[in-house]
């Protein structure tokens, strides 16, 4: 997938400005920046939400997974992830339960899940929906310590069964260290640091990997 010269303008001020970036098939890309910098806008003009200036190409589907799990509420489980497949791929959702550690919970309705058992309900349904890029908007970023630790093992898991091409904002360096191959910073709208992350999700948890520093320094830098 290859982002040329794109810029994205509300009114006359600059969302993105100017941004080229060629995201690697296959691999992990988590996208930093401090509030404002241009992730979510980013992420809505890969899936085609927004109009822009320049050429998105080779995204092909887009799935996407969001802070929130978003699951309708008059729907069981079961329910809410046959909305993105097809009937010959329904045989596909009792796999993916038990993969998220839901089997047996195919006929609750989300208010009776907890909040870790929701999210991962919308993990199920992001790998689930048939894509060629998966979008992630800071998915981990409001759960607690514990939680955040599964669901981060989870998603590797799932992600080294397909091998996809994930682009993952976050902006929590510890999480962009131990999930991503890349990390790209943005500032004001405009790529700064373009920073490669070594091995293979999921790192150890409980580690320091060096990227975590470089990552720091290139978000704190005037």
């Amino acid at each position: 997938m290859k982002l040329v010269s794109v810029s994205k303008f509300y009114q006359t001020a600059a969302a993105l400005r100017d941004v080229s970036l060629d995201i690697e098939e296959g691999k992990i890309t988590a996208v930093l920046g401090e509030s404002g910098a241009g992730k979510t806008t980013l992420l809505n003009v890969i899936a085609g939400n927004l109009p822009f200036e320049g050429s998105v190409e080779g995204v092909g589907k887009v799935s996407y997974l969001f802070q929130s799990p978003k699951l309708l509420p008059n729907l069981t489980v079961e329910g809410n992830l046959k909305l993105v497949l097809s009937k010959e791929n329904y045989k596909n959702i009792a796999l993916m339960l038990r993969k998220v550690g839901l089997e047996g919970k195919e006929n609750f309705y989300p208010k009776q899940l907890s909040g870790g058992e929701r999210q991962r309900v919308a993990i199920a349904r992001a790998f689930l929906f048939p894509h060629d890029v998966l979008l992630m908007d800071e998915p981990f970023s409001s759960l607690d310590l514990s939680l955040k630790k599964s669901l981060l093992s989870l998603t590797a898991e799932l992600w080294r069964e397909q091998k996809e091409t994930v682009v993952f904002v976050t902006h929590d360096v510890h999480e962009a260290a131990l999930l991503a191959h890349r990390a790209v910073v943005l500032r004001k709208g405009q790529v700064t640091d373009d920073i490669p992350i070594g091995g293979e999700p999921l790192r150890d948890f409980f580690s320091h990997p060096g990227e975590e520093d470089a990552l720091v320094h290139a978000l704190m830098r005037e």
